[in-house]
Order: structure tokens, then sequence, then C-alpha cells
């Protein structure tokens, strides 16, 4: 087991019960991830990052400059530029010039890409549909009520 899939493991009752659900939070999140992650690379070949950076594409078929796709998926232009660059290999995605900043270029799915991430979407739903399944339907609007309340909270507290 990894240090970041066992975080919950450490805790007693001794602990606060925010730091409890925070560390839970954590552990469930990143299982989430870890099993998304191996079911991409199996059954697409493909990552989670160039995944999430489709998807970003999916959601703005007119494009998006490479420093908006950077801010949406919280991580650098570099490693924006090195997927991209791997998915325009590919032919999955392209660029082109902005019309309204010719300093920049827009960033498009390509049809296949659209094809690929259209399955890729699909089977990830699934996934996910699969991963929850241990959960009732009353169960899953419960916990996503109460995490909802709790981005609220937070949004409100964050600067």
């Amino acid at each position: 087991m990894s240090a970041a899939v066992g975080l919950d493991a450490r805790l007693t009752d001794d602990h606060h019960e925010s730091l409890r659900l925070w560390l839970r939070l954590l552990t469930c999140s990143n299982l989430i991830e870890n099993h998304v992650r191996k079911a991409l690379a199996a059954q697409f070949k493909t990552t989670l990052p160039r995944f999430d950076l489709m998807a970003q594409l999916e959601r703005a078929p007119q494009g998006l400059q490479m420093g908006e796709l950077s801010r949406r998926l919280l991580v650098t232009g570099g490693n924006v530029t090195g997927i991209v660059d791997q998915l325009e290999r590919a032919g999955l995605l392209l660029r082109a010039e902005d019309p309204a900043d010719r300093r920049a270029y827009l960033v498009k799915l390509t049809k296949e890409g659209r094809r690929q991430f259209a399955q890729m979407a699909s089977a990830h739903e699934s996934w996910i549909v699969k991963l929850f399944s241990g959960l009732s339907v009353r169960e899953q609007r419960a916990l996503n009520e109460s995490l909802s309340s709790l981005r609220a909270q937070l949004t409100r507290k964050t600067p």
C-alpha cells in the first residue's frame, strides 16, 4: 500500500474529526485517481494529464489558448506544451493562429481527437459508476450534498 493510499490508516480516536475526514477524502480521491490512471493506460495507452487536456478542449470546441489551458489544468505552461506536442504528433489536436491575437495559438481537437476522446470519456464514466456502485443512489446524493456544502464553505473562506 502506498503512503498516499494509506493516509487514513494511521488515524486513531485521538485525532480531531476534521483531520480524520480530510485524510479519508484524500485517501478516497487517491484511490479513484489511481484506478483511472491505470485504466487509461491499460485500455487507451494514454495518461490522465492527456485525458484532462483533451477534456478541456472538448468543452471548448472553438479552441483554447495555451495559457488558458495551463490555468484550467492548474499546471505550468511547459507541462501543457509537452502534452500538446505529443497529442499534435499523434494527430489528435492542432494549433491554429488565434485571429483575435496573432501572437497566440488556439489549440483544438481534430476530428480523430474528438472521436478518441468520446471513447475515453464513455469508458471513464463507466469506471466511475462502477467505483461508486457500492453506495446507493441515496448515499451518493447525500455525499454529494455534503461535499457541495464543504466546497461552498471553503470557497467563501479562501481568498
